[in-house]
């Protein structure tokens, strides 16, 4: 949003959706593009804080939950495993710690040292060792098997029928738009024809069946099952995701294997979002009494610095939060009337060219290259142009804390990537500066290694409750999106009612959140029917810092 001209770009809402679906493959380009230079880092503040580790896992995290995940690598699309294997490592950071590596890499016994065993299985037939095997058959804790392959464990058990009171069958791959989880009906991308496992037999007097997937003429069949300590997801549930997605019931299960004796709990997290040195202090107010009158503690999202240097917008191209007292002092109020400063990036856009639309703060991507196809379709395409180092993105953060401090602030104690877009490096920067990040990530192939050594290959990824991410910072839930009122390119318009639904959806999670942002320049009706739909629903807001 651009402060002088009133226009809205709902641009957060757009890699907000597009981090629900599995993104296509990225072409990188680089040529003709400028950078802006780095800015310099202040001597005393060279040196990055020292955050304890226990700051960055969430509160219900135990250091006696250790998970082992397992993942297939092999074939064309082996990448995808570790992809869907940095998404699970993802969730399980909310319970605690884990390890993650190539099914095939397994040593005998080293389930043992683990609390649960998740197996990614995404490569259809890929061979997975006898110790493997073995241990999974003898073992007595928790194993949750997502996908491919468990025909290998059927042949290698022998009485696999008689153990476990089922069997696998063929893939379904009929249209199969639902997955119904704990009564209710969740969503499932209906051109997703990858396909479900069937069952070529299933005793229901020994298999508790946990979901079922639903056929577009409404029959059914299971599609997570229990039996004995062997859980069974019959696809892989982390592709083609979105806010009502059966990925919820994933997110659910987990609870049963890592953390069983969790009690039912629902909260509610709201930010106001795209704060500059340009907004109108009214708006804010409003927001802020809003709230405050509801006795709802709030985040407030800002970029400090605000930039237009093409000089696309009226008014001035240069303004600093510090020059914009009404806005502070608006701000201040924010702060009295129970918000929280969220640091949103530095300027919220980049000097080097249109990224993808115009330059201008709150319009563009700050911490990552984007551009726009010829039909309105946003593609992320890499790191910014010799600016992927952790201390050039470490010198805006410090630069932007200097802002705040300037403007008469302490510095944020949470940080979100404007636009939810970053390079691997930029996310390690912010784990330097901040134990908390409030945002959807980016995750990219390479990450459970040395690093990714392109960003060809990503995934987008929220959460319905607080994790630690691979990037080693805690990330506090966003998990319904914005209120977009109108259409947009080719995006649809998102009302009070879709993120009410949602929420509804994320019901299901045990103790999860139903999380969103809110623009204060919007008419402050859609603020109030979406918190008071998410209270109805049965969810209590709680303060973002006590998390």
């Amino acid at each position: 949003m651009n402060g002088t001209s009133g226009r809205w770009i709902p641009f957060a809402v757009v890699l907000a959706i597009a981090a629900f679906v599995a993104l296509p493959v990225l072409q990188l380009t680089r040529d003709g593009d400028s950078s802006p230079a780095p800015v310099e880092l202040p001597d005393r503040l060279q040196a990055a804080p020292q955050i304890p580790a226990a700051a960055t896992f969430p509160a219900e995290a135990s250091p006696n939950v250790r998970t082992l995940i397992l993942y297939d690598v092999s074939g064309r699309w082996g990448r995808l495993g570790e992809l869907y294997a940095t998404m699970t490592a993802n969730l399980a950071g909310h319970f605690g710690r884990w390890t993650a590596k190539p099914a095939r890499d397994y040593a005998r016994g080293e389930l043992a040292g683990h609390t649960a065993l998740v197996y990614v299985g995404s490569t259809y037939d890929e061979r997975l060792p006898s110790a493997l095997l073995d241990d999974i058959l003898r073992t007595s804790r928790p194993v949750v098997w997502l996908g491919s392959n468990i025909g290998q464990l059927e042949r290698r058990a022998g009485d696999f029928r008689a153990r476990y009171g089922w069997r696998p069958g063929l893939l379904d791959h009929s249209p199969l738009p639902h997955v119904r989880y704990k009564g209710r009906t969740l969503t499932r991308w209906v051109q997703n024809d990858a396909g479900v496992m069937g069952y070529a037999a299933l005793d229901r007097s020994r298999v508790r069946v946990l979901a079922e997937a639903v056929r577009a003429n409404g029959s059914r069949f299971p599609w997570a099952v229990r039996s004995r300590n062997l859980t069974y997801v019959g696809e892989i549930p982390l592709q083609y995701t979105s806010e009502t997605d059966r990925v919820l019931a994933f997110a659910d299960l987990l609870f049963d294997a890592l953390a069983p004796r969790t009690q039912e709990r629902h909260r509610a997290l709201v930010r106001l979002e795209d704060i500059n040195p340009l907004s109108d202090p009214a708006q804010l107010r409003a927001a802020a009494d809003y709230l405050h009158a509801k006795r709802i503690p709030f985040g407030f999202g800002v970029s400090p610095y605000y930039r237009d240097p093409k000089g696309r917008e009226d008014g001035p191209d240069d303004v600093h939060l510090s020059d914009a007292p009404e806005v502070v002092a608006a701000l201040e109020y924010l702060v009295r009337k129970g918000g929280v400063l969220i640091g949103h990036g530095y300027t919220h856009q980049w000097d080097g060219g249109s990224n993808p639309y115009n330059g201008v703060t709150g319009d563009d991507v700050e911490f990552f290259r984007v551009t726009e196809t010829g039909d309105g379709q946003v593609r992320e395409l890499g790191p910014l142009p010799s600016d992927d180092s952790i201390a050039w993105s470490e010198s805006r953060i410090v630069a932007a804390n200097r802002e705040f401090a300037a403007a008469g602030f302490p510095t944020p104690r949470i940080f979100e990537f404007p636009h939810y877009a970053a390079s691997d490096r930029a996310y390690r920067a912010a784990a330097r500066r901040f134990s908390t990040r409030w945002e959807r990530g980016l995750y990219f192939a390479g990450l459970l290694g040395d690093g990714p050594t392109s960003y060809r290959h990503v995934e987008g990824q929220f959460f319905p409750y607080v994790v630690r991410d691979v990037y080693g910072s805690k990330v506090l839930p966003e998990n319904l999106g914005s209120i977009a009122p109108n259409t947009w390119h080719t995006y649809k318009a998102r009302r009070p009612e879709d993120l009410v639904r949602a929420a509804r959806a994320n019901l299901v999670v045990r103790d999860g959140f139903a999380a969103f942002y809110f623009h204060p320049f919007l008419d402050l009706e859609h603020l109030k029917r979406t918190v008071e739909g998410i209270q109805a629903a049965g969810y209590r807001f709680v303060d973002p810092s006590s998390l």
